[in-house]
């Protein structure tokens, strides 16, 4: 009888040979147009949770619902296949086995932040001239503002540490989604995994691109502005240089998280170790047979 899911030795496996796969296999313009998809699908799980819970007042339930409805974005990149930089950081493993090289690996990670920014921009774009940032009495642009005018005024360490905690559970969540082998156990390990750094409030640097173009985008608006209500030097905060100052230190967290927490940990643990102890193993056989071997001599 097959398995429901794979174990987590098969999932290193699986995760090597994905990484195999995108790092070699994929050709360039393949790996920019799944990442401007996953872009676009990150950019749409944004929107409705923003949609969702910008008119509550209670801040925890606003916050869950917003977490309830964003992995709606990592489903799409997970079963309808895309490509996000946040879960290509689990490429590492690949690059640990020299399945793939540093160029291989970082020539992945580049393209497909590149891809994602462009997804994330277009979404931006269109929610905007779509005219929905007007719905709710222009509540909901308001927020859009408020929203990126708050990551904006995060320190460094802040962005760097949430961007640590998010992708640590994102990866967990792509780590998860590989060991489900039917569409709805990949829903539901994304879905309460996401919802948990949605809800937590953490950092991620691809739904962040999305925040900071719509926001921007915002404040062409003046009936958004004036909805708002918010102070002039906040709503001025919430610019291009902002963006770039959030989304360096997240960035850089994602990658720490993804890379090291899930990625490395989880090669060392369940390839790494255990090939040194076959190593041990076979050493130590060699070493009696070659007693043996003096002995019969």
């Amino acid at each position: 009888m097959e398995k429901g899911m794979l174990t987590t030795p098969e999932i290193c496996q699986e995760t090597i040979q994905i990484g195999i796969k995108k790092g070699v296999k994929t050709m360039f313009y393949q790996t920019l147009i799944l990442a401007t998809l996953a872009g676009a699908f990150i950019a749409f799980g944004s929107f409705v949770s923003m949609v969702g819970s910008h008119g509550i007042s209670n801040y925890g339930l606003s916050k869950f619902v917003a977490g309830a409805l964003f992995p709606v974005g990592l489903v799409l990149v997970l079963v309808c296949g895309a490509e996000l930089f946040t879960g290509n950081t689990l490429l590492i493993q690949a690059y640990m086995e020299k399945e793939i090289t540093l160029f291989q690996f970082v020539k992945n990670l580049v393209t497909v932040y590149v891809g994602n920014f462009i997804g994330a921009f277009m979404i931006a774009v269109l929610i905007y001239l779509s005219g929905l940032l007007l719905g709710n009495d222009v509540k909901l642009g308001a927020y859009v503002i408020k929203v990126a005018a708050y990551k904006g005024s995060l320190t460094f360490m802040n962005a760097l540490a949430s961007g640590i905690l998010c992708n640590f559970l994102v990866c967990l969540a792509v780590w998860g989604s590989y060991a489900a082998k039917d569409v709805a156990g990949k829903i539901l390990i994304v879905w309460v995994t996401i919802m948990t750094f949605i809800t937590s409030g953490f950092e991620h640097s691809v739904a962040n691109m999305y925040y900071f173009s719509i926001g921007i985008l915002a404040k062409l608006d003046p009936r958004i502005l004036a909805s708002s209500h918010l102070p002039v030097d906040k709503i001025n905060s919430v610019n291009i240089w902002n963006a770039i100052g959030n989304i360096i230190p997240v960035t850089i967290g994602n990658i720490i998280g993804g890379m090291l927490l899930v990625g490395l940990a989880y090669w060392f643990v369940f390839v790494r170790i255990p090939k040194n102890q076959d190593g041990i193993k076979k050493s130590k056989e060699d070493v009696c047979e070659s007693e043996n071997d003096k002995i019969r001599a």
